[in-house]
């Protein structure tokens, strides 16, 4: 090995959605910003659209239900990715009221870690953190 790491960092989330434009909208409003890349599907019409947030400038995708892969479950499950927020119990209940689902209710866990999640309306599990470690190193990079 060359040394340079497999895992470099997270490049994309995605999350599939039925109504692309209906989660395009709902993803703006939660998060203060428009997509700012959008991507056509085989017949032209939009397929795919990208917003950057974040500390890091992560990259959140969405994409059109019609090309989740074959197999693919439509139904919440398998990993969860939680983003890190400064205060879990005010964006769960900014999530829930716009229209998401609990999914796991907060947990105080040990070491100061505080995590919860939701099923948003399109039915993709979206996780929320306070992770104290995640506020260390975004201050030793910016020291």
């Amino acid at each position: 090995m060359s040394g340079t790491p497999i895992l470099r960092g997270m490049a994309t989330v995605t999350y599939f959605a039925d109504d692309l434009d209906a989660a395009t909208r709902w993803y703006a409003e939660l998060l203060g910003i428009e997509p700012y890349f959008e991507f056509p599907g085989p017949d032209g019409k939009p397929g795919y659209r990208e917003f950057r947030l974040g500390d890091y400038q992560h990259e959140l995708g969405l994409i059109d239900g019609r090309y989740r892969p074959g197999g693919g479950s439509t139904e919440p499950g398998g990993a969860v990715l939680f983003w890190h927020v400064d205060d879990v119990t005010v964006a769960l209940e900014r999530l829930i009221s716009m229209g998401a689902k609990e999914y796991e209710p907060r947990v105080d866990r040990p070491s100061g870690f505080i995590t919860a999640s939701v099923v948003d309306p399109f039915g993709n599990v979206l996780g929320v953190m306070y992770n104290p470690h995640y506020l260390e190193v975004l201050a030793a990079t910016k020291g």
